[in-house]
């Protein structure tokens, strides 16, 4: 039975709080409110922080002797105390985590029930010591920090199983080939009373066209159960399984695992079924380099917050696209950055082959108090999605630096901002050496099949070889075009850059009111939008600019060329030393001037085209070009092709072409490029003619199979220079 709808609600008080879960009180007056959603989305409760009571009456008729009675709350935000008919039923914590409580003898009582439900999504005062584990959606950069996310933001319904209820159910690949494929599962069996009970697996091809398939693997087992809780776990083998394969090399076949629960005293009588839908595969990682059963794959991703800020409010549909607008952009992963999302897009993935990349909802600083609970939900995340084939990542901790950054930065010394996050690397702290650790050792227990990640962006140094790296240069820091001397200095930093990027208007800024240029509102940009006007002025000043489409088109023009220059260097050091990257980031939730290579109605900037140009599967690139050059320099720069396909380019064939004003010249080169590499194809030695202007350098690639690539660099002839000059 569902119980989502309208409810009632109505912001606590104190004296609500003592009678508001009493079937007979009026609620008449309270605000209609809609579950699954937010109370942010009632317009009564726009700019509450809560708590919020929440209420609704339904009839339920009374189960069967024998037979067992369910409250489920798929997820809220964040607390929450639960009450039936006026008696307490239970506590929740966790948004994402699934909550049931049994309630077979209050449905037994009456037949007509009130359910009462106290909503806790406390604003966290202090950043540096939050105790909400919501990730992003209470403390990031790219989403409005005065955004509440309470609610009751998933389904809620009564379930009916008979004496034995399967709680939960974990489904791991735990491994795969060509000849057999082992399935790991986990179960938390509740029975009324102490018995046997059989569990039946089968595993069957999923038909996506709703046909029933053949069973592959069909196992029986049974297990003494105590009253109460028992945990349970066995294996199933599926003799030549479909393997599930990365969009980029192969097929996505998916399994259908169902466990029923059987009572052999009862001629084998079901009591309760839970199905996983899941893909045969087998993982291992090397030094930050996927492989997927037992191919090598270098992995082209970016970061992906929530869909709206608003996730409930999300469709389906929305949730799909996303990935569909990955994988038009030549992605092989999504890192779910800093939050669990809904199941719709763990779905598509699985069905399209695109990798994940999933985070613990947790960013930035936390208190002591909460390490007890963000261990509880580690395990939870691998029994709620570990039967995804696309997850190949787990990781605890996104930044663990006490960092407390509104966001556009107002009143930030961006100085003192990196000190504190160098001396956060290099120092221990409880989040990075107590908490992370022991939110990495409970997804390792729960799941060895991926990897595991303790905190996303730790720098490697003396006492740590470090893990993934965020590397802003161009932005935060620097200039972005000493991102190859960096990757040459400390190779390490290379070996997975899993944030990078510059911000950039959108197509559909009129949030930004640019009808008042050059006098925008630059304080509300920055907090509620996300604009980082101090961090502009350096590399695109809006002051440069006449008009706000002008500038607009400049901060797109900066993010691609960022993107573009950043993708093509980690491309060109394929596996020595970088097993792949996650540009930073890939859509807006709401309306705001971000990292994002989509806005928040989907529309690209320029640095999508960018990212998808980049991240094709064969590219031509060299050696970037001076930002200026004189005439009489000297050009050597190298050229090569990164190919990604699993066969060889046979008859490649590269032409460059260095053009100006009033001539050229031309190179061309043939020969084979192996597959999955990175090849020198040769070099282009040049001296720089004696014409002011533009100077264009166009690579283009031709290879057998049909295989078509072009790239081009530009750079600038200043006036003449003294006849030493040079230009490497």
């Amino acid at each position: 039975m569902e119980l989502s709808g309208t409810w009632r609600a109505v912001e606590a008080d104190e004296a609500l709080r003592r009678e508001f879960a009493e079937p007979g009180l009026d609620d008449a007056a309270w605000e209609p409110i809609v579950v699954p959603g937010h109370w942010r989305s009632t317009a009564a409760f726009a700019a509450s922080d809560g708590p919020v009571l929440y209420r609704r009456t339904f009839e339920a008729p009374a189960p069967d002797p024998g037979r067992r009675a369910w409250l489920v709350f798929d997820g809220a935000f964040y607390q929450t105390d639960v009450w039936l008919d006026g008696s307490y039923v239970g506590d929740t914590e966790g948004y994402f985590v699934r909550h049931t409580f049994e309630v077979s003898e209050a449905l037994r009582a009456r037949a007509e029930h009130t359910l009462a439900v106290e909503v806790v999504c406390a604003p966290q005062v202090d950043r540096t010591a939050k105790r909400n584990l919501t990730g992003v959606l209470q403390h990031w950069d790219c989403l409005d920090p005065d955004w509440n996310p309470g609610g009751i933001w998933r389904p809620v319904r009564i379930e009916e199983t008979g004496p034995v209820r399967i709680r939960t159910l974990r489904v791991l690949c735990r491994d795969a080939t060509e000849g057999a494929a082992v399935i790991a599962l986990r179960a938390d069996l509740d029975t009324d009373a102490a018995r046997t009970v059989g569990l039946h697996t089968v595993v069957t091809r999923h038909d996506p066209s709703g046909a029933a398939g053949v069973a592959a693997a069909d196992d029986r087992t049974e297990r003494v159960l105590a009253q109460g809780e028992n945990w349970v776990e066995w294996e199933v083998t599926v003799p030549e399984p479909a393997l599930w394969w990365p969009r980029a090399l192969g097929g996505q076949p998916l399994y259908d695992v169902t466990v029923a629960a059987v009572l052999p005293d009862q001629g084998g009588a079901v009591s309760h079924t839970r199905a996983r839908r899941t893909g045969l595969r087998r993982l291992h990682w090397r030094d930050w380099t996927l492989e997927v059963n037992g191919e090598r794959m270098f992995l082209k991703g970016s970061n992906h917050g929530p869909t709206r800020m608003a996730l409930a409010e999300a469709t389906a549909d929305e949730l799909r696209r996303d990935v569909q607008l990955a994988v038009d952009a030549n992605l092989d992963l999504l890192r779910v950055h800093a939050h669990v999302t809904r199941p719709e897009l763990y779905d598509a993935a699985d069905e399209a082959g695109l990798l994940l990349w999933q985070d613990m909802p947790l960013q930035w600083g936390y208190a002591r108090g909460v390490r007890k609970q963000a261990v509880r939900q580690a395990r939870v995340a691998v029994e709620q999605l570990g039967h995804h084939p696309s997850i190949v990542v787990w990781c605890g901790h996104n930044e663990s630096l006490a960092l407390d950054v509104e966001p556009g930065l107002a009143g930030v010394d961006v100085a003192r901002v990196a000190v504190t996050f160098a001396t956060g690397q290099f120092l221990p702290t409880w989040n990075k050496d107590v908490l992370d650790r022991s939110i990495a050792r409970a997804l390792s227990r729960a799941d060895g099949t991926r990897l595991v990640v303790p905190h996303s962006g730790a720098l490697p140094h003396l006492t740590s070889g470090g893990t993934d790296t965020h590397v802003y240069l161009g932005w935060y820091l620097g200039d972005e075009r000493d991102f190859p001397a960096l990757c040459r200095t400390i190779p390490r930093m290379a070996r997975f850059v899993s944030e990078f990027g510059a911000q950039a208007v959108p197509v559909n800024a009129g949030f930004c009111e640019p009808d008042r240029w050059p006098d925008l509102d630059w304080a509300r940009l920055g907090r509620t939008h996300a604009l980082q006007k101090q961090i502009f002025d350096r590399y695109v000043p809006p002051a440069d600019h006449a008009t706000f489409d002008a500038w607009r088109a400049a901060t797109q023009a900066y993010q691609a060329t960022v993107i573009k220059h950043h993708v093509e260097h980690l491309r060109r050091l394929k596996y020595r030393p970088t097993g792949g990257f996650c540009q930073f980031c890939f859509a807006d939730g709401h309306p705001a001037v971000t990292w994002s290579v989509l806005d928040h109605e989907r529309a690209p900037k320029a640095g999508y085209g960018a990212l998808a140009a980049a991240c094709a599967p064969v590219i031509v690139v060299a050696d970037r070009l001076p930002a200026v050059v004189r005439p009489g320099d000297e050009l050597g720069v190298d050229v090569h092709v990164v190919s990604d396909l699993r066969r060889p380019l046979d008859q490649a064939r590269v032409r460059a072409r260095l053009a100006w004003a009033t001539g050229h010249r031309e190179w061309a080169w043939a020969g084979a490029v192996p597959a999955d590499a990175c090849e020198h194809v040769g070099r282009v030695e040049a001296v720089v003619p004696d014409e002011a202007g533009p100077l264009r350098l166009e690579l283009a690639l031709e290879a057998d199979g049909g295989v078509r690539a072009t790239n081009s660099y530009e750079t600038t002839v200043a006036g003449k220079s003294p006849p030493s000059g040079r230009a490497n």
